[in-house]
């Protein structure tokens, strides 16, 4: 060990002539403890949303979306088995969507309907449960037609406007409809509430209703053309690459830049990017907890360094250079820093713990997405707060540091 950890250690085990000074020795690394704990913990939650955000919106969008610039997709089947063979695609599924009219006997909700294959394996859709509802969809279509009305799932909360249950009834209106002397009428078919899902996205519960394609294509007067693909990928955070690969095969592959791809991320570019803002002002702002802590930790250092004057003295008569004296109290104050920042990663940790399985606070679901603080511990969070936290705190013990090797030796020990 140097001489200079040495001493260092020997003045943090030493009583201090000032109690003032210990006191604020223990201040500030309940300070740092306090500010690392609070960015743990808010951050955590901060990601556990952004995380929980993602998972309920891919569980009902596609990972990627792939559309034709200018109209429907007429070759679609063709173009599925050429993305499923490109390198991270999982499964490709061709969909319908339109706006549309829901009308029940007590109530009329507007709603964007998308019509899919339920064989296709495509999309995933559940109820409040976890139980797959998509093949109830196939179930009515295997049924003798013109016997039953087609099948239809809803969200949770169109469902609750429209006041139906499963196996009522609801119109669909759509606007593509025909001319009749008396103008242009809509078209209306009647379909039988076969399911209703719940993402825990209030937009999609309130707006989303599934059909048959077969159904879907028939209301838009599309034939055997399809609005776009679906695409899941195998790694979500790779779709963006994969969705540029996609599209540049298949323009390549025929000749005309017509095909276009967006992902998941771009979809829903806004959301992340306010999450991703709010968590960077966060730790911003939190970090503030941590400098004041520092401030403290300046503080203490200086009145040492006073108390300390004659040790300086002797220390620099004996031969000890100005960056020996500048090592001791700045191993000393990262000292302090150190055990603060251990204290408040644990105490983080707990926190952290606690909230996951315990519901200390209660969120209403009909103003929040969820109802318990939802927590996600990333080690590179953790990493970047313990850096800060030490780098402030290495920054606060440059000053005093640096005014205790300036000491003059003969003038400390004249009037010390």
């Amino acid at each position: 060990m140097s001489f200079e950890f040495f001493i260092g250690r020997r003045y943090l085990r030493t009583k201090q002539k000032q109690a003032f000074i210990s006191l604020i020795t223990i201040l500030s690394i309940a300070g740092v403890t306090v500010g690392v704990m609070a960015l743990i913990i808010v951050i955590a939650v901060m990601s556990g949303a952004e995380s929980d955000f993602r998972s309920r919106i891919l569980g009902v969008e596609s990972h990627v979306i792939l559309m034709r610039h200018g109209g429907p997709l007429t070759e679609y089947r063709r173009i599925c088995m050429d993305v499923k063979n490109i390198d991270g695609v999982e499964t490709a599924a061709p969909f319908v969507y339109s706006q549309v009219m829901l009308r029940s006997t007590s109530s009329v909700s507007g709603a964007v309907f998308r019509g899919i294959d339920p064989e296709s394996n495509g999309q995933k859709i559940k109820d409040a449960r976890g139980a797959p509802l998509q093949y109830r969809l196939k179930k009515d279509q295997e049924k003798v037609p013109g016997v039953l009305e087609p099948g239809i799932i809803l969200g949770k909360e169109i469902a609750a406007n429209l006041g139906v249950e499963e196996n009522d009834t609801v119109y669909l209106v759509s606007p593509m409809g025909m001319l009749s002397p008396a103008g242009h009428m809509p078209l209306m078919k009647r379909f039988k509430v076969v399911g209703i899902f719940q993402s825990g996205y209030y937009e999609y519960d309130r707006t989303l209703v599934y059909i048959h394609i077969k159904d879907a294509q028939k209301m838009l007067r599309m034939g055997d053309a399809v609005t776009g693909i679906g695409i899941r990928v195998k790694n979500i955070f790779n779709a963006n690459i994969v969705a540029e690969k996609i599209a540049d095969n298949l323009n390549r592959k025929y000749k005309n830049r017509i095909y276009w791809a967006k992902d998941w991320m771009q979809m829903n570019k806004n959301l992340f990017a306010a999450l991703k803002l709010e968590k960077t002002a966060m730790f911003i702002i939190l970090t503030l907890i941590v400098l004041v802590a520092a401030f403290n930790i300046t503080s203490t250092l200086i009145m040492m360094v006073m108390e300390k004057t004659k040790d300086i003295a002797i220390l620099k008569a004996m031969g000890a250079t100005d960056k020996s004296i500048r090592k001791i109290f700045i191993f000393k104050g990262m000292v302090i820093g150190f055990a603060g920042t251990i204290l408040g990663m644990c105490l983080g940790f707990a926190g952290c713990v606690a909230l996951k399985h315990y519901k200390f606070i209660e969120l209403p679901e009909d103003i929040y997405y969820f109802t318990r603080l939802p927590v996600q511990l990333e080690a590179s969070d953790v990493l970047v707060i313990i850096s800060a936290a030490l780098a402030l705190c290495f920054l606060a013990t440059l000053y005093p540091a640096r005014q205790a090797s300036k000491l003059d030796p003969v003038e400390a020990i004249r009037y010390g």
